[in-house]
């Protein structure tokens, strides 16, 4: 269920799906983990649905990697694009929640990974300081919802914006359906 305008708790653990509306290419139409989030000191996540065409052996070929080379490598977001970080995603069926846990070592990814966690590699994070992400909200450039089992499932990552928001409910099914340039209608 979407949160209000403005949120007055910590958005830690939900999920950002950007409105149609926001047009800047690092965000359109992106689905973001929060990772952390305090009105103070800002917040961080991860872009869920950006993937690279390469994989984590592309990146680190002189580490022995195991199956942690065979990991998509996603664009986690604009700042500090030239860090590779590793995150392990879990759905808990029981709870319904999405466990996320980020800046993993290289062993800590592959013994997440061989425990049955879906791990991505990450290039780059999402990152906003003191008070800009609760303002871009209040403008609604973002739309707040809790992660579901979707974000897990949905074979196509480059479709899990409409999958989510599609999901949310005929409102928004209807704004998952708006074409990039809405002129060619």
């Amino acid at each position: 269920m979407p949160e209000s305008d403005s949120p007055t708790h910590s958005l830690q653990g939900a999920l950002l799906l950007a409105a149609p509306s926001l047009t800047d290419p690092n965000f359109s139409k992106s689905v973001i983990f929060m990772a952390a989030h305090t009105e103070e000191d800002g917040a961080f996540g991860y872009i869920l649905n950006r993937p690279t065409t390469q994989r984590v052996a592309d990146l680190l070929p002189d580490k022995d990697l195991g199956a942690l080379g065979d990991v998509d490598v996603f664009i986690g977001g604009p700042v500090a694009t030239d860090k590779l970080a590793f995150a392990a995603l879990r759905w808990d069926a029981h709870l319904r929640s999405l466990n996320c846990e980020t800046h993993l070592s290289v062993g800590a990814a592959l013994e997440a990974l061989n425990t049955g966690h879906l791990v991505r590699g990450f290039v780059g994070y999402s990152g906003w300081t003191e008070g800009q992400l609760e303002n871009e909200i209040k403008h609604r450039s973002w739309i707040t919802t809790s992660p579901t089992h979707a974000v897990i499932t949905c074979d196509e990552p480059a479709e899990l914006w409409r999958t989510v928001l599609g999901d949310m409910g005929p409102i928004f099914e209807l704004m998952s359906r708006v074409p990039d340039d809405v002129s060619l209608n």
